[in-house]
């Protein structure tokens, strides 16, 4: 399966290494580029892509614009906005996370973890670049413009869901949660599919929005 990338930078020398890069992967491709914000949230719709990889500071609308309008959109529900930027700071952290993008790397990431990166995120599952900490996490929810949680909470979910609910905020993905609670990589992911559809999430991110806001899980012990 070919995952589709729409490059969004107002650079276009950056754009350009970063298609290179992309199309170096046999399992993606480009299919399109935008120099603004406004530009990626329409290629978005009209290139079908699977995944942007977004810059913050853009001309027109920026990046967390952009990538708030995609994530609102019903038409783009498939739609995975990762985060691209020079500017690893708190506060574009939490607003991209509020925004709603899966991810958040910073430029000077290696092009084989950018790949991996993009491959997560298209996966669905969330990411973060090594800089951000529970404690951001905490900050981020504390926030009175933090974003509503997904439907449901914890209460509904099984002892067996809560745990890997737990295990997911504290970044693991499947195949590590299927080492420590020695289950198969398959039911791993089945029971984080299950526990999307009771809490109404959207991806990963959201579960670990959940498992702190909800308390199951507090900066210190993710």
């Amino acid at each position: 399966m070919t995952i589709r990338v729409l490059l969004a930078d107002d650079q276009t020398l950056v754009r350009a290494a970063f298609a290179m890069l992309v199309e170096s992967a046999r399992d993606m491709e480009v299919v399109g580029q935008a120099a603004t914000g406004r530009e990626a949230v329409e290629l978005a719709r009209s290139a079908r892509a699977d995944l942007v990889v977004m810059d913050i500071r853009m001309p027109d609308l920026d990046g967390i614009e952009a990538t708030r309008l995609i994530a609102a959109d019903e038409n783009l529900a498939g739609v995975r906005v990762l985060v691209l930027t020079t500017y690893d700071t708190d506060e574009y952290i939490a607003e991209a996370l509020r925004a709603g993008a899966s991810g958040f790397l910073v430029k000077d990431t290696r092009p084989a973890e950018l790949l991996d990166a993009i491959r997560t995120v298209a996966g669905g599952e969330a990411l973060l670049s090594p800089g951000p900490t529970a404690r951001l996490i905490a900050r981020f929810l504390r926030s009175p413009s933090a974003p509503a949680p997904a439907a449901g909470g914890p209460g509904g979910l099984s002892e067996r869901e809560r745990e890997v609910l737990t295990l997911v905020a504290r970044g693991l993905n499947n195949t590590e949660i299927a080492g420590a609670l020695g289950l198969s990589p398959l039911t791993a992911k089945t029971h984080v599919s299950r526990i999307m559809g009771k809490l109404g999430a959207r991806d990963r991110a959201q579960l670990v929005i959940v498992a702190y806001e909800s308390g199951l899980v507090t900066p210190g012990a993710a």
